[in-house]
């Protein structure tokens, strides 16, 4: 795979709401429906066709305040850091290169990087536990 080159300006890109669903169809098959869905305001996900996959499956939309991003704080932060190390930083020649530098990304924030708000221990290594959290034997950091 050639090197991605960095990029010198972005501009955004909103997916469009018959994505978001088809995405949806994806991840229901794969870990089953939702009870609700909590996201901004953004113009893919007030569109119609979302409010209408979320009536007919009986996923309640939940939108945060406009102005208020810190109500669906995790997936902000998430989206800054992958939109800054990733997205922001190189001009892509194809969607196999985000792909796989995605992948690659993804391993390390989800089984390397430690996450403050996880006592700074990776997201993989704070989840699996075969005690419930009171029973835990894990120490977190604070």
């Amino acid at each position: 795979m050639a090197t991605p080159q960095r990029r010198t300006s972005w501009k955004p890109r909103f997916a469009a709401s018959p994505r978001v669903v088809r995405v949806l169809e994806d991840l229901v098959a794969l870990h089953g429906r939702p009870r609700a869905l909590r996201t901004d305001n953004g113009p893919e996900f007030i569109a119609q066709p979302l409010v209408d996959w979320c009536e007919a499956h009986g996923v309640a939309l939940h939108y945060i305040q406009p102005g208020k991003p810190d109500q669906n704080a995790y997936i902000e932060r998430f989206n800054r850091t992958y939109r800054t190390e990733i997205l922001d930083a190189y001009a892509f020649e194809s969607i196999t290169q985000v792909r796989d530098l995605t992948d690659t990304w993804l391993e390390s924030y989800n089984c390397e990087r430690p996450h403050d708000s996880l006592g700074r221990v990776p997201p993989l290594t704070f989840l699996p536990r075969s005690f419930s959290p009171r029973q835990s034997h894990q120490r977190l950091l604070t």
